[in-house]
């Protein structure tokens, strides 16, 4: 079986690469060359525009930036949909708001298509060293059929359920993902005020109880002064807003999401969207009537 790969950016390029790694017969099409060439040159074969990729494969994985990515890639309400999305299997790996999601599934069943969305926890290097967790939904034949192809992305594909709910399983872990950093941010500053050692607090958050793989990695970056992007703090942003869109839509409060919203909007805002979600600390700084003591600049801003 061949394989499309539509979005080679900071997550769908590694993504594509471990396909690749286990066998997988790939074709791929992303906006600027240099992506599509790095995975040319591990064995996958390019596609001139995303009709090609779709003529030439039964499965076409979509990991694209959000809803305008995917609306700006495909030609929904045009019948030349249909004419893409007969007899293939399509797969929406980014994040978008789970009515997106159903809507465009709707659509590409409507012309003759298949649809899952299969969304992925984890930042760059989690992609990198295939560990990512899959989050599959659709319709169960359709789930049977594209769960072994997602399989080297990650450690586990664990199935949700109906199309959105595996969307719906992304924003609830990436509301504590949010939080949980934004809290470690405000902690390291907190430390640097008090002109603490942070390679001190490091250990101590590292050895103790709270420590996990995103607080040990984030809370190196912020030690190092390193603010490469991982998780792009941009990104963050988008999923903020779409956990508070869906959880008023469900009646939800969602008051710490909503402060580390604000947060980094004030991030963004200031220039340093394009960064890691550590730069959420600039926000931090800001509010601050106290500089951060010790606390490293953002010397190493290189991906």
């Amino acid at each position: 079986m061949t394989v499309g790969f539509i979005g080679l950016g900071i997550m769908g390029r590694p993504m594509a690469a471990n396909l690749l790694a286990a066998g997988q017969d790939l074709v791929v099409w992303n906006r600027s060359a240099p992506a599509a060439a790095h995975l040319a040159s591990l064995g996958a074969a390019t596609a001139v525009d995303v009709a090609e990729v779709f003529a030439r494969s039964e499965v076409v994985l979509l990991m694209l930036a959000g809803e305008r990515g995917v609306d700006a890639t495909l030609p929904r309400g045009t019948e030349a949909l249909a004419d893409l999305v007969r007899g293939r299997t399509v797969v929406h790996l980014g994040t978008t708001s789970p009515s997106f999601s159903v809507a465009l599934g709707r659509e590409i069943e409507a012309g003759g298509g298949s649809y899952a969305e299969a969304p992925v926890s984890g930042s760059r290097p989690v992609a990198e060293s295939g560990e990512l967790v899959v989050m599959l939904a659709g319709d169960p034949a359709v789930r049977s059929r594209v769960a072994p192809l997602l399989a080297p992305l990650g450690r586990a594909v664990v199935e949700t359920g109906p199309v959105g709910s595996a969307l719906l399983t992304k924003l609830a872990v990436n509301l504590f993902l949010i939080t949980q950093v934004t809290g470690l941010v405000e902690a390291f500053h907190f430390a640097a005020a008090h002109e603490l050692d942070l390679e001190v607090l490091r250990r101590v958050v590292d050895e103790g109880p709270m420590a996990s793989a995103v607080s040990r990695a984030k809370l190196a970056k912020l030690v190092a002064g390193d603010w490469a992007v991982q998780a792009g703090a941009a990104d963050v942003l988008m999923n903020a807003e779409l956990v508070v869109t869906a959880a008023r839509q469900a009646g939800v409060a969602t008051p710490l999401t909503d402060a580390a919203r604000e947060l980094f909007a004030e991030t963004v805002e200031g220039g340093w969207g394009d960064l890691d979600m550590v730069a959420v600390l600039a926000a931090v700084r800001g509010r601050s009537a106290s500089p951060g003591g010790m606390e490293p600049g953002p010397r190493a801003l290189r991906s």
